[in-house]
This record gives C-alpha cells, structure tokens and sequence, in this order.
C-alpha cells in the first residue's frame, strides 16, 4: 500500500448501502501495484443527502468517485458535463474532478463490452435480445448501441421502467446505427424468434440472484440456436440457474463479474490516465 502524504489523491464511491463494495479493495491494490499517490475509500450517502456531500467533494479537490445505487440518476443533475452514454442512459456512475468542473460517465456498458471480448465473443455488427430494462440493462443497450451492434430487441416487464425503455429505444434509433425495438417479454412467440437471430442473448434483470439462486426467466432453452452465447449480468451466484441451464444445453456462457472489473477498470483509467493492472486484480480479487 502506497502511504498516505499531504500530495495523496482522493476518490471514492457514494451509495446507500456501501459496505460490501469490492471496489475500495481493487482501486487501492491497483494504486499500490502502479505506485500511485492515490486512495478509494466509500462514503455512505442517500440521495437526500447527495447534492451537500458532492458539493463538499469537489470544495476539497477530490480527484473522481463512483457513485452506486440509489443515487445514479440524480448525479446527471449535480455535474457539469455528461458522457454521450451517460446522457443517452439517464445515469451515472463514475465522476471526474477537474479544477472543480464535473464530468459524468457510465462505464457500466464498457464494463459489459469489455467482458464479452474478455470471454472471446465479438458482437459487434451481430444482433442481441437483452432481457430486462432497468438499469445495467439499459447501460449495456446503449454502450452495445454506440460500440457498433447492429440490432437490439429489448424484452421487460411493463412495470414502472416500461416508459423509461420507450424513450431509450428512441434515442438509440435516433442517435447510433442501432436499430433498438421493445417488445413485452410475456410475448413469447417474439422472444423466440428474436433468440432464435441473436448472436447474444443477455439477462440483464436481478432474476436468479442470490438468495433466490432458484429463479430463472427462462426455464426452456431446447429450441436455442446451437452457436447462441448467453450472459448474465448477475455475479453472486457465479453461476446462476439461466447461466446453468445454458451450459447443460451446450452454450457457451459467462457471467457479470468482469462486468464489475472492467467498469471499474475505465473509472481507473478515467481518473488516472492509467490502465488498471487487471490481469493482478483478477488474480486477487475475482478468481
């Protein structure tokens, strides 16, 4: 660990609750492994609270901070400036300080980009049917959107994401080569013949995460197409029962836990202008 000095930088994560984040661990090794003067602690802070505690950040100068649920959304209303994916998905959650002007990004869908190549699968040009519409669902949308898939079928619930999922399906169409439609995911006449096209298909929703690692949003795969990758953005458990079922069918499968890497490895570079020594961290933290 690299002491701390009167020149140490700071960054961090804001969230409620924030105690079980890996993240603290993984910035701080990678600051010790690059030598960095740099240190990630987390800071538990509401929404309520929010807009006092990053204006308190950026008083003292600190370098960047991620910024976790519940509070993504309303960081797009507390910096200065916004990624195109962060503008595009409505939500933050990694900050850039510079001289006091704040930058707002999502490298949620890089983390997501990123592991698909990590796992050897490229997407880019294909066709993807993304279930779910909620958060890390819509940050993959728009990064796969903006990376260069050339088709998206979204499949939610309608539940209270259905309007937020209209909009975004528009603004993909409007802003990238992506062509995104949305479809209700009780049509399942639809679901099979977009999975049945799909180079991907990727559970986007908290279906199968622990404790209830005995869920599945969707139990038949026998009609899958024999080349179909499938992915969850779920990591606790490493396998979960969609991810289980797909193997047992001949799939090739992986799950969210590079996800959680390789975004927090672009917050890295972000901050830094270093890359995150990955290869260590894995080892480390996430074998």
């Amino acid at each position: 660990m690299i002491p701390i000095t009167g020149h140490t930088q700071l960054t961090g994560l804001l969230g409620s609750p924030v105690s079980h984040s890996i993240s603290p661990m993984m910035h701080n090794e990678a600051f010790s492994q690059l030598g960095l003067d740099y240190v990630y602690l987390c800071f538990d802070v509401g929404t309520d609270t929010l807009k006092t505690a990053v204006d308190g950040l950026k008083t003292i100068g600190i370098r960047g901070f991620n910024c976790t649920m519940p509070d993504k959304n309303l960081m797009c209303e507390l910096v200065d400036h916004l990624s195109p994916a962060a503008r595009m998905i409505g939500a933050v959650n990694t900050v850039l300080n510079e001289n006091g002007v704040l930058t707002g990004y999502n490298t949620d869908g890089m983390g997501y980009m990123q592991a698909v190549k990590d796992a050897g699968h490229d997407i880019i040009g294909k066709k993807m049917t993304l279930l779910g519409a909620g958060g890390a669902a819509t940050a993959i949308c728009v990064q796969a959107a903006l990376d260069g898939v050339k088709e998206i079928n979204i499949f939610s619930i309608k539940d209270a994401f259905w309007n937020r999922a209209e909009h975004l399906v528009d603004t993909i169409n409007k802003d990238t080569n992506c062509k995104a439609q949305l479809f209700d995911l009780a049509d399942k006449t639809e679901l099979a013949k977009s999975i049945a096209e799909s180079q991907i298909l990727t559970n986007g929703t908290s279906v199968g995460m622990a404790p209830n690692v005995n869920h599945c949003i969707i139990e038949d795969m026998s009609k899958f197409p024999d080349d179909l990758i499938v992915s969850d953005v779920i990591y606790n458990p490493r396998e979960t029962k969609f991810l289980r079922l797909a193997r047992e069918r001949g799939l090739k499968t992986f799950n969210g836990l590079y996800m959680l890497l390789y975004q927090g490895a672009k917050a890295f570079e972000i901050w830094t202008g270093k890359e995150m020594p990955v290869d260590i961290i894995k080892e480390k933290y996430f074998s």
